[in-house]
């Protein structure tokens, strides 16, 4: 498969047109990105992108319409084919195999209810939502075509400029706030919510009750945009289109009115007959090719029970690496120490961090009910990052029982200082976290400030039943990975692997531990401008 050649003004001026074309509208296309035909081993591509979360799924679109064939390895299934209830996704109130990655047993972020353990014993199957255990934290990552966009809130949020270049201060924040972060909220499908009908909304109880007693504190509230088609969220309290976001559908996929990247950037991507994906498929080495330029990449077929059914070896002119921060981190950090690629960078495996993620619940007086009918959609937040003594914004999340509980839920995101390490051990052959319980100190006394004084305004308490027997902080698990290949550090300041032409980062990976938000739409805005860089100048 020959590589097409393109010139810095051919990729400028399409650039140029593509600017007035890529709209929400243009971008979400019906029928969701579907596998052609799969990586064979012998095969060789002009560009392999590994991992179809949001930097995967940018790159994948830029390349193919730039006229690039482009080979696209995920480790989950494509989520496609309804199961036998004729449904894709499960609920998370009657989870199945298809919740979780190949464990027996859910892992839900509330893992207790009044004290008692709340997982449910499940079919070992290559679900959607994976737990990965390190020693001191629980991270989730989406598994499947389209990564987290799968799995997530959906919450589309740009994190404040002042701390996106104290974060990042070697980016153009002019071109990331100009041209980068709308780009990237075009092809999302971010969309904002009817505040009137908001107000009156049954099923955002729990958000006006949350705001407004963050407000009776003296807290400042915001609305949040999100990806989920508010249209469709409207007509579903009406009755008029299937429920998703009302039937308990977030955390295991959402069977409707979510604009995940398989329906969006990866959709667009598909259209141009230039992409092929090979789902189940986990890439677990590469190298320098032997003979001729470019890398080897060796990858095992999964079946959906997690059994290798078969290795591959393919060639690659050029390798995009996306399968998230935890992922390519420890590829990374695994082929250096195996001396795959010996010269990497001492800076990969570095500057990891949790986002300063942070769960908690609280418990409402009779007089404050949130409502029985939650949207799964989280669109409220409470914003105290101005505060010097703890910077937090805290989502305002959905308590999705079925049932009027009375509990206020929180995701709170604050600037947390502490990173760990991804290192090989050679004694298991695996790669550990140097991440530690102490770290998430800062977090806590962050969501303190904020949630101790709505407890005294409103004279209520903590729940210590939801996380744990007496455990009043989620703080053992992340929503948030980011880091461990930081740009300007692992990589140069447009995510090649100096060290190593032709190899690149393209994922959460890039960012040092923290946005300050939600970080998608961050990492899909830096992919927009790393492969708009990397076209311009490496495919000339």
């Amino acid at each position: 498969m020959p590589e097409r050649s393109l010139s810095r003004r051919q990729f400028l001026s399409g650039t140029a047109a593509l600017a007035g074309t890529l709209t929400a509208s243009s971008l979400f296309l019906k029928a969701a990105a579907a596998p052609a035909r799969a990586l064979e081993s012998g095969d060789r591509v002009p560009a392999l992108v590994v991992g179809s979360g949001y930097g995967g799924a940018v790159t994948a679109l830029r390349l193919t319409q730039a006229g690039i064939p482009t080979a696209l390895v995920e480790m989950g299934r494509s989520w496609t084919t309804p199961g036998s209830d004729g449904n894709v996704f499960c609920t998370m109130l009657a989870p199945d195999g298809r919740s979780t990655w190949l464990r027996t047993r859910t892992d839900q972020p509330v893992s207790y209810f009044l004290g008692a353990p709340y997982n449910r014993s499940i079919t070992r199957y290559t679900g959607v939502l994976d737990c990965e255990h390190f020693a001191a934290t629980r991270v989730y990552q989406g598994r499947g075509v389209g990564g987290g966009s799968l799995v997530n809130g959906g919450m589309a949020v740009v994190p404040r400029r002042p701390y996106f270049e104290e974060i990042l201060p070697q980016v153009d924040a002019d071109a990331m706030y100009g041209v980068y972060f709308p780009r990237a909220n075009a092809g999302l499908g971010t969309n904002t919510m009817d505040q009137a009908w908001y107000e009156s909304a049954s099923c955002y109880r729990y958000a006006r009750v949350g705001a407004q007693q963050a407000q009776d504190a003296g807290f400042r509230t915001v609305s949040v945009p999100n990806v989920y088609s508010f249209p469709h969220l409207r007509d579903e309290l009406a009755g008029t289109a299937p429920r998703s976001a009302l039937a308990g559908e977030v955390i295991y996929g959402n069977n409707h009115g979510k604009q995940s990247l398989d329906k969006t950037y990866l959709a667009a991507a598909a259209a141009t007959g230039r992409l092929s994906i090979s789902p189940l498929h986990q890439v677990t080495a590469v190298q320098p090719a032997v003979i001729g330029s470019g890398y080897t990449v060796e990858m095992s077929q999964l079946d959906t029970a997690g059994n290798v059914i078969a290795r591959k070896t393919v060639t690659a002119d050029k390798v995009f690496l996306a399968a998230g921060s935890v992922g390519t981190s420890k590829l990374l950090v695994t082929m250096r120490a195996t001396g795959r690629l010996p010269d990497l960078s001492a800076a990969v495996g570095q500057e990891w961090g949790n986002n300063g993620n942070v769960m908690v619940g609280r418990a409402n007086h009779l007089w404050s009910p949130t409502g029985s009918l939650q949207s799964c959609i989280p669109v409220q937040g409470i914003d105290n990052w101005d505060d010097p003594g703890g910077p937090c914004f805290a989502e305002i999340s959905p308590f999705p029982a079925g049932t009027e509980l009375w509990i206020s839920l929180y995701l709170a995101i604050t600037k947390n200082p502490n990173r760990a390490a991804f290192t090989y051990n050679t004694g298991t052959g695996g790669v550990d976290l140097s991440w530690q319980p102490s770290f998430t100190a800062p977090s806590i006394a962050a969501a303190e400030r904020v949630f101790d004084r709505i407890n005294a305004a409103e004279g209520t308490v903590y729940r210590s039943d939801l996380f744990g027997v007496h455990k009043t902080w989620g703080d053992d698990f992340v929503y948030h990975p980011l880091g461990g290949c930081v740009l300007g550090k692992a990589t140069d300041p447009y995510g090649r692997l100096p060290e190593y032409p032709g190899l690149y980062v393209t994922d959460g990976s890039l960012i040092p531990g923290s946005t300050g938000v939600n970080p998608f739409v961050t990492i899909t805005a830096l992919a927009e401008r790393n492969i708009e860089n990397v076209l311009a100048n490496d495919f000339a």
